[in-house]
């Protein structure tokens, strides 16, 4: 059985994604879950927090190591899938890099997406690219689990983000921007999910994997909500009682029942609402480690390292909460 493909998706951007996606990277690794983090943002954050500068320069003077470079051959019309072996980050993480000039790849791959509907054979190695290339890398690293970071967009690079992806958790702030965006991405999400069911019947490719494509949304986190003696500050808190009525009626197309949710700490489709951890979250990228493994040689003392113990709890519940909807089970002698 391959890993499943998560991928933590919001059309909206500033939420903190990059964020929520490294630090549920690296805890689902410090859990012994065998990670494959995916940078599909064009804008390659992920990579830029996973690592040195003077080795991304490295990477991108060589595209063969990075998701652009797995896909450039497809895009150039020179042949297919190009090996390309992860980034070894930690024991049980590792990195299939981004790459800014995967944004060039925006107009081909919706073109190609287009041509598929006419049993164009090339264009369904061209639109299955980035899951035959995530899978690839998987296998590579006998991954548990794929966790992919895109970008806030509707273009595209992301619709076949979501052909590649198994499930989809939705980051989001508890304001206006993050309910107009839930609007737009459920509708999008369903639609893309029809598209590729139409397409993939078409498929005339006998021997061509073709990711299923499922996007099964398994939840949301609210993150960078203002905390005030362990309570939602007042700002937010009408934006988080609109949130569970309206993920059910934009993500999972369930009209309003009779018993609403009073809030999202309350609803089942809450994965989490994460603090807003101020100077830990610059701390650990200067430190370039997640928050909750933070050390007082890095500055984090004193009111820090109850923080960083926070941290560190309400990720492993995070992770643990995710892996659990997602099917992930492991044997922890194997690790």
């Amino acid at each position: 059985m391959s890993a499943p493909v998560v991928s933590f998706f919001n059309n909206k951007g500033g939420v903190g994604k990059t964020t929520l996606v490294y630090h549920v990277g690296w805890m689902a690794a410090e859990l012994g879950y065998r990670v494959l983090a995916v940078d599909l943002d064009p804008q390659a954050n992920l990579t830029a927090v996973s690592l040195e500068e003077s080795a991304i320069e490295r990477l991108w003077a060589n595209e063969r190591q990075t998701i652009y470079g797995a896909v450039s051959p497809l895009l150039d019309g020179l042949g297919d899938l190009r090996d390309v072996d992860p980034q070894r980050i930690d024991r049980n993480l590792s990195l299939l890099p981004g790459d800014l000039k995967l944004a060039a790849a925006e107009q081909e791959f919706g073109q190609q997406w287009s041509n598929a509907l006419d049993r164009n054979a090339r264009a369904f190695r061209v639109v299955s690219a980035p899951a035959r290339a995530i899978r690839a890398a998987a296998e590579t690293v006998d991954a548990d689990v794929v966790v992919v970071d895109v970008g806030p967009s509707l273009g595209a690079i992301n619709r076949l983000a979501m052909v590649a992806s198994d499930y989809v958790v939705v980051p989001m702030s508890p304001d206006l921007y993050s309910i107009q965006g839930l609007r737009n991405l459920g509708p999008t999400i369903r639609q893309w999910g029809q598209e590729w069911v139409d397409r993939r019947q078409r498929a005339e490719v006998s021997d061509l994997w073709l990711p299923e494509g499922s996007m099964t949304p398994v939840g949301y986190v609210v993150l960078q909500h203002g905390v005030r003696t362990s309570r939602v500050v007042q700002a937010y808190d009408r934006w988080i009682r609109r949130i569970p009525g309206e993920y059910r009626s934009s993500v999972l197309d369930v009209p309003p029942g009779d018993h609403e949710v009073p809030s999202a700490a309350d609803d089942v489709n809450c994965l989490g609402l994460v603090k807003h951890y101020h100077s830990l979250v610059p701390m650990a990228q200067e430190a370039r480690k997640p928050m909750f493994n933070l050390k007082s040689a890095d500055g984090a003392i004193g009111a820090h390292q109850a923080a960083v113990s926070a941290s560190h709890a309400f990720f492993r519940d995070l992770v643990m909460t995710i892996m659990d909807r997602v099917g992930v089970v492991t044997d922890p002698g194997r690790h």
